[in-house]
């Protein structure tokens, strides 16, 4: 009897887990939130003052935010994503070698974005709870919040904005399935996000800088399938 009962908890257990294991299917709806970080591309972008290399540079730093992802699936490989989030503020910083303003390493300023993104993903069929997938689309980052601090103001930099910048956007994840409607999600995506930075120095808009955001973005989420 006792053995008959762990034959069928083995037999139960194997059956669960086929279940589990199955693929997405066409229609299916799937809603993650989790963290996301973006990291930005860590090379600094130049600083120019009327058109002229002025030796400067500027670079921005990571953030993380709440980030949520909506998932269609037209069948059981292919499905189309949207990632948002709660807006990412960033800290610029300048970098002054030379002293030319004598404000290296100093934070010049903040600025908020939101990266919408909108993809196509293939999902390889494993037949296990593992589910491997590669992402491809596009995105659009929307800069706002632009704002100097106190200590660059004070030397004159004023008017701080940032263009929105349209990019492609590639990346790999996976889900592992906890049972037939919850899975934990882990991606890695490249955005592919330039904008031009202008400011005014002593009133004169002579500011400008071609920042190269280029972040790396990691997500790690919970996801639900209605």
């Amino acid at each position: 009897m006792k053995k008959n009962l762990i034959s069928l908890a083995i037999v139960s257990m194997l059956a669960s887990n086929a279940a589990v294991a199955s693929s997405y299917q066409a229609g299916d709806f799937v809603v993650r939130g989790g963290a996301t970080m973006v990291s930005p591309d860590d090379s600094k972008s130049a600083v120019l003052l009327g058109g002229a290399d002025s030796t400067m540079s500027i670079s921005v730093d990571d953030n993380t935010q709440l980030g949520l992802n909506f998932v269609y699936f037209f069948d059981s490989n292919w499905a189309v994503e949207l990632l948002a989030a709660t807006p990412f503020t960033h800290e610029v910083t300048i970098h002054d070698p030379n002293a030319v303003l004598g404000v290296d390493g100093v934070t010049l300023g903040e600025v908020s974005q939101l990266p919408p993104t909108l993809s196509a993903l293939y999902y390889f069929d494993t037949g296990t709870n593992f589910k491997p997938y590669l992402g491809a689309g596009l995105n659009y980052t929307i800069f706002f919040d632009e704002d100097f601090k106190s200590g660059p103001e004070s030397l004159g930099l004023s008017d701080l904005e940032l263009d929105g910048s349209f990019g492609f956007a590639v990346q790999i994840g996976a889900d592992y399935q906890i049972n037939d409607k919850w899975h934990v999600n882990a991606s890695a995506r490249y955005i592919d996000i330039n904008t031009d930075a202008t400011f005014d120095v002593a009133g004169d808009s002579i500011g400008k800088a071609e920042v190269d955001v280029d972040p790396m973005v990691y997500s790690l989420m919970l996801g639900y399938k209605f």
